[in-house]
């Protein structure tokens, strides 16, 4: 039988983690709301990363199937053990997102979490390489990242962690939290983003590494135009050509660029690298 989520907890002695980016959401309602915006059913089974003192793993196991809690924090580990133990449904594994095998995962797995603030984009970028073992995601960032996920072209955000969402996913933002939510509150404002896996990559590309390797180095230094900052990608006779293939003047900077304009100078680019051997 399943424990409501108001049964007491016992993880409130163990203090956060600076270095690990920890800031506990306590507010009901808030968590609630993340819950609510999964849309989940008895038939899910969720991933949560970072359950730190179970509040939202609490609602997430009365709206879901089966719940895998992953932890890095071994401090954590006994009280949420203690805690979680009467919910038969959860799962709770002591791990690194960084690493965590999600390929084990059913297909169709929901991700739900309020994910540590230092290692939110690497742990985004894991879920996105690993988009196809997931249905949904609902997670919470610091708003900032949250405003680069969802940037359009031209604006101060906009960048290669846009790109690289918006070439797997559909992205946006659901709602924002004020810090009073958490505890300890953070210095910034969160707020929680819905991503939705495309069934095929927004693009067609010929090589999808060598697209980003393109993308990274337009974005290494924002102020550089095209021209001078794809010069470690290629040399300036094939992106001259390249510039005029893709109907782009290079002379641009990399954060005006789309996404498929970005796919067209990098195919040209890879097949002229191509035939050069």
């Amino acid at each position: 039988m399943r424990q409501p989520a108001s049964a007491p907890r016992q993880t409130s002695g163990v203090p956060p983690k600076k270095s690990l980016g920890q800031h506990f959401l306590t507010d009901p309602n808030i968590l609630r709301k993340i819950v609510d915006a999964a849309r989940l059913s008895t038939s899910d089974t969720v991933l949560e990363i970072g359950p730190g003192r179970g509040d939202l793993t609490r609602h997430i196991a009365r709206a879901a199937g089966t719940v895998f809690a992953v932890e890095f924090d071994r401090r954590l580990i006994p009280s949420l053990q203690s805690d979680l133990g009467g919910l038969t449904n959860v799962h709770l594994v002591r791990g690194d997102a960084l690493t965590f095998p999600f390929h084990r995962l059913p297909a169709g797995t929901a991700a739900v979490a309020n994910l540590p603030y230092n290692v939110a984009v690497p742990i985004l970028m894991r879920l996105v390489e690993e988009r196809a073992r997931f249905s949904r995601l609902v997670l919470m960032f610091q708003k900032e990242v949250a405003d680069r996920i969802t940037a359009s072209p031209g604006t101060k955000d906009y960048g290669s962690l846009t790109l690289a969402v918006q070439y797997a996913m559909d992205a946006e933002i659901l709602f924002k939290i004020a810090p009073g939510a958490f505890s300890p509150p953070p210095k910034v404002d969160s707020a929680v983003v819905r991503l939705a896996p495309l069934s095929a990559p927004r693009v067609k590309v010929r090589n999808e590494r060598f697209l980003f390797s393109v993308i990274r180095a337009a974005f290494g230094q924002r102020r550089k135009t095209l021209r001078n900052a794809l010069r470690s990608i290629a040399d300036a006779d094939s992106l001259s050509a390249g510039g005029k293939h893709a109907d782009i003047d290079l002379s641009r900077r990399g954060e005006t660029l789309s996404l498929d304009e970005f796919a067209r100078l990098a195919d040209f680019l890879f097949e002229r690298k191509e035939r050069k051997g």
